[in-house]
């Protein structure tokens, strides 16, 4: 397709297309003379891609380019590009491991992810952002008065692994490569606020079960 066609067909204008062009976040079209490009289906999935990211991630075009190189980077393992990609993305501030929050929240962590058998998480616990995440957001409701653990937190880790499966089994569907990346990266930009939303829906959906509507 030419590059009005894609336009059109994304619903990105063609200056926005060219600038995505110069900035490297989509790949040259094939030249067809001095002035003119054919696009293809991948242009259109990598610019849905790209527009997502930038619209509703609202990641900055640097940051972007960053995510896209991990995408598309085949010198690396499958896991490790996939983790690279996503580690790319914003992520919550370190940590301060002075902190004695913090501390008993990396204690609460390393004993939740012992409880459920995640070797793998406790392999890549210095690395994750994922890790570091749950780590500050336990300190943070530990410093509220709030004691949840490993305790508290398993069976909600436990659902969320049955969706991570799910993730990866709708993942798999798709062929090996840039375009699995590709899916993951908008699972984690657009599935994680529909859990949120799920996940809210059903508390509604719940209290109403129990309460009534007093």
């Amino acid at each position: 397709m030419r590059l009005a066609e894609l336009s059109r067909r994304s619903g990105v204008s063609t200056a926005t297309i060219k600038y995505y062009l110069r900035e490297g976040l989509l790949p040259p079209g094939r030249q067809l003379n001095a002035t003119t490009a054919e696009y293809d289906e991948e242009h259109l999935r990598r610019l849905r891609l790209v527009r997502a990211m930038i619209q509703v991630g609202r990641l900055p075009v640097a940051k972007v380019r960053e995510v896209l190189g991990h995408v598309d980077d085949e010198s690396l393992g499958s896991s490790i590009r996939l983790g690279a990609a996503l580690w790319a993305l914003p992520q919550v501030p370190e940590p301060d491991e002075d902190d004695a929050y913090v501390r008993a929240a990396h204690e609460e962590v390393a004993a939740l992810v012992d409880r459920l058998g995640w070797e793998n998480a406790k392999c890549l616990a210095t690395l994750s952002p994922a890790y570091r995440s749950l780590v500050v957001t336990v300190a943070a409701f530990r410093r509220l008065g709030y004691d949840w653990g490993a305790e508290q937190l398993a069976p909600y880790a436990e659902l969320m692994h049955r969706t991570a499966v799910l993730d990866l089994d709708n993942m798999e569907t798709l062929p090996p490569g840039a375009e699995r990346i590709e899916f993951a990266i908008l699972g984690a930009i657009l599935n994680e606020p529909v859990l949120r939303a799920l996940h809210r829906l059903a508390q509604e959906e719940e209290t109403t079960r129990r309460y009534g509507f007093e």
